[in-house]
């Protein structure tokens, strides 16, 4: 099973997307949903995908349920809870049980957007991603650079817990390498219960002119902090159209991947998925 592990819906007609009020996002400011990945996906040669939070509203998570349910190359949802929220574990117990709540596989929360870079260290959130991990969800990493100190501090207490990357932490591709990045995904790595998607790549980069060759030194970084059997593909649709099409970027990160040899590329766009978020069938 081919899987892209990190795709989104969303329709800002009906929601509020405070992230998506840039002008330079205006590309994107509009309905995306199962009816226009599904081409896509049978175009490129993908079987399965992983839908994952745009928005910190339980509707979202609620809604991505629905649509993994009624879509069957949906295989999971990484959805938004309140870890700061007392009763977590009965919120995530009531997900688990509504519809669809069969493919409730992570959880994930839009830490770089925190004014604090170590909001992962709260108390409050730690002990909500300790209700996270008691019902057998993963954990997606949203950090830059500046919140991966946390991030890092995270998984060494929950050495047990499954976390995902997402975005490699996203390197200034555009302003060229930086080591206090490389360092820092170094150091996360080493705490062997992370996974690393090499997603969302190309809008780090400048939208209108990069390829392959210009990802090539990040995704190989990542490749030698995290190991073959740790690096996971995203697409980020819709988010990658302000930089490319679906196939020029799944054509991209084949190619980057394709240098690290047969297995780093098979076992990114397949078993490494499967593995970090359990996924079932």
């Amino acid at each position: 099973m081919i899987i892209d592990a990190h795709q989104h819906f969303w329709d800002p007609v009906h929601a509020d997307y405070p992230w998506m009020a840039a002008p330079e996002l205006t590309p994107i400011r509009r309905a995306f949903a199962p009816a226009d990945l599904a081409p896509l996906l049978k175009a490129n040669g993908i079987d399965a995908s992983i839908v994952v939070q745009c928005r910190s509203a339980l509707e979202e998570t609620e809604e991505f349920l629905r649509i993994a349910r009624d879509s069957p190359f949906v295989v999971g949802v990484v959805g938004w809870v309140d870890l700061t929220d007392g009763w977590l574990g009965e919120t995530l117990d009531r997900l688990r049980a509504s519809p669809g709540g069969n493919k409730l596989v992570g959880i994930r929360h839009q830490v770089h957007d925190e004014p604090d870079p170590d909001w992962l260290l709260r108390e409050d959130v730690q002990r909500g991603l300790t209700a996270v991990f008691a019902h057998d969800l993963a954990y997606d990493f949203l950090v830059r650079t500046p919140e991966l100190p946390a991030a890092i501090a995270t998984a060494q207490a929950f050495p047990h817990a499954r976390f995902v990357l997402d975005h490699a932490a996203k390197p200034p591709i555009a302003d060229g390498w930086s080591a206090e990045w490389a360092d820092r995904i170094a150091a996360l790595a080493a705490c062997g219960n992370v996974w690393c998607k090499i997603s969302g790549l190309a809008t780090e980069a400048v939208w209108n002119d990069w390829d392959a060759e210009r990802l090539f030194p990040f995704v190989e970084h990542a490749a030698k902090c995290f190991g073959e059997d740790r690096l996971i593909f995203g697409s980020d649709w819709p988010v990658c159209l302000l930089a490319g099409s679906y196939g020029e970027i799944k054509r991209a990160l084949e190619a980057c991947l394709a240098k690290l040899g047969r297995n780093a590329r098979e076992k990114a766009f397949s078993v490494n998925a499967q593995q970090a978020y359990r996924l079932r069938g």
